[in-house]
């Protein structure tokens, strides 16, 4: 059913129940009512709440939504009450002009559709309160809550006193005409069926009221859910990292704040997160740009294969081998943490870093403890901190791993196929590549399908194949992002940072 049916249908509902119980309610609390045929009595009822429903169709849209949002519930309640109120009154001034019945006839009639427009106020505000929460939403709106709201507590004690006070008006003068009625109770009418009658007539009335409030208790309840379930939601969303969802603040009360409060909260957080997301990548080109500063390869190198990194996980994400672990936040930390892959070469002495030729069979193995060492000192970092950060932990993987071999030659540790972390299989492919189209001191650059074909060869002997496949499947976007970064493109005083 569309909103704006199911928005008339409960209003249209509480009229046609107000038309049938005041009938009712006229009949069983004033003898004059109960002096009128059928014809007299449904007559001007059903004008005068027909006349109220027009009235109310015209003027309470555009006078609830000419109040501010925050008013607007609030000014709901006031017109709804209001028309039940002016009923009373024309229903009153009808029946003292025609059949001249006395003033307090027109009071039992005013007191009963003040209580029938006391529960339906109550029931239409909280559902203009439901509207509004959607409006609000769907147009990215939140209020700021007064910092002089009614509480809920003064609410819930004022619907509870009114509540109250309506009932035992209403019981009053149900005892008031039975009493008179059993003191004129005809010949033929036992008291036991005068108690049976009263009886009945209590408990209708009884279940009447009580419908009406567990229908306002209901509806308050559609509204908690709806709070609730807002807010759960949102934290349930901040629990896993997303900073952006929040809370709708569609109430001028405790729970508009305390969306309000959850929002702030989100929103410092989320702050806080960005700061600690940029110290992580200082720290990250620091660290990098410190191993740089000793090794005799250019800055572009770190670039380069962040990028050749982040574009083959990216192409593996969806690879039934690699999704459940490359999702975009880990993608986004293999990226950040890339540039520590030859972290270790600060421990590497000058005269084997920095040698213009081959190196010797003992300095290669001292060149090689690089890995090792990179991976140890992230090991220390970590142990400080007392924690494995996911930058630390990548960081560690790629610079202990990175020249591992799948058929388990390689080095530090020696480690085979799915032994060997992602994060270093894939810097593997991207170092290895890179360092072969790159010109060095002790060797120049070779072609971009001459470096390819080596890769390929080394598939499922110093790769994993299915990166290899994937890097075959790329290759126009690995020669893309080769000349975007090349070693004559980068400047080295004021080179693109290698982090984002």
């Amino acid at each position: 059913m569309p909103d704006t049916e199911k928005n008339q249908l409960r209003p249209a509902t509480h009229y046609l129940a107000t038309l049938m119980l005041m009938g009712i309610y006229g009949i069983q609390v004033c003898p004059f009512i109960d002096t009128l045929t059928p014809v007299q009595l449904a007559t001007p009822l059903l004008i005068i709440v027909g006349f109220q429903f027009l009235l109310r169709s015209q003027v309470a849209p555009s006078m609830i939504a000419a109040a501010e949002y925050k008013q607007r519930v609030k000014r709901c309640f006031q017109v709804e009450l209001g028309l039940f109120v002016l009923s009373g009154l024309l229903l009153t001034a009808y029946n003292s002009i025609l059949y001249d019945f006395p003033i307090e006839s027109g009071l039992k009639m005013i007191l009963g559709f003040t209580t029938l427009g006391f529960f339906t106020a109550t029931d239409l505000a909280l559902q203009q309160e439901r509207r509004l929460a959607s409006i609000l939403q769907e147009q990215d709106i939140t209020l700021t809550p007064d910092s002089d709201y009614f509480p809920l507590v003064g609410k819930f004690t004022m619907f509870s006193a009114v509540s109250t006070l309506f009932m035992v008006g209403i019981f009053f003068l149900l005892i008031n005409k039975d009493l008179d009625w059993l003191m004129q109770l005809q010949a033929g009418t036992t008291l036991e069926q005068a108690q049976h009658a009263i009886l009945a007539e209590f408990a209708f009335v009884g279940l009447v009221l009580l419908g009406y409030m567990f229908n306002t208790i209901y509806s308050y309840s559609r509204n908690l859910n709806h709070f609730f379930s807002s807010e759960n939601s949102v934290l349930a969303a901040a629990t896993s990292g997303n900073l952006n969802a929040s809370v709708t603040v569609s109430s001028n009360d405790e729970f508009g704040e305390m969306a309000h409060h959850t929002n702030t909260m989100i929103e410092k957080l989320c702050q806080r997160t960005m700061e600690l997301q940029r110290t992580q990548d200082v720290t990250i080109l620091g660290l990098a740009s410190l191993a740089e500063t000793r090794d005799n390869e250019t800055g572009a190198h770190i670039i380069r294969t962040q990028h050749y990194v982040k574009a083959l996980a990216t192409e593996l994400k969806n690879h039934s081998r690699f999704s459940d672990y490359l999702d975009e936040d880990t993608i986004d930390l293999l990226y950040k943490s890339a540039p520590l892959h030859d972290i270790g070469k600060v421990g590497i002495p000058d005269s084997i870093l920095l040698k213009p030729g081959k190196l010797t069979d003992d300095e290669f193995r001292i060149m090689q403890t690089h890995a090792a060492l990179g991976g140890r000192a992230i090991e220390v970092a970590e142990d400080r901190l007392g924690c494995s950060t996911g930058f630390l932990q990548f960081g560690r993987e790629i610079a202990t791993t990175h020249h591992e071999k799948w058929d388990g030659s390689g080095y530090p540790n020696g480690l085979k196929g799915d032994e060997i972390p992602i994060s270093g299989r894939l810097m593997a492919v991207a170092d290895v590549y890179d360092a072969l189209i790159s010109k060095r001191v002790y060797k120049p650059a070779i072609p971009h399908d001459k470096a390819m074909h080596i890769i390929r060869k080394g598939s499922g002997a110093h790769f994993d194949p299915e990166i290899v496949n994937a890097l075959d499947r790329i290759e126009e976007e690995i020669k893309e992002i080769a000349a975007r970064y090349g070693d004559e493109v980068i400047d080295e005083p004021a080179r693109e940072p290698a982090l984002s």
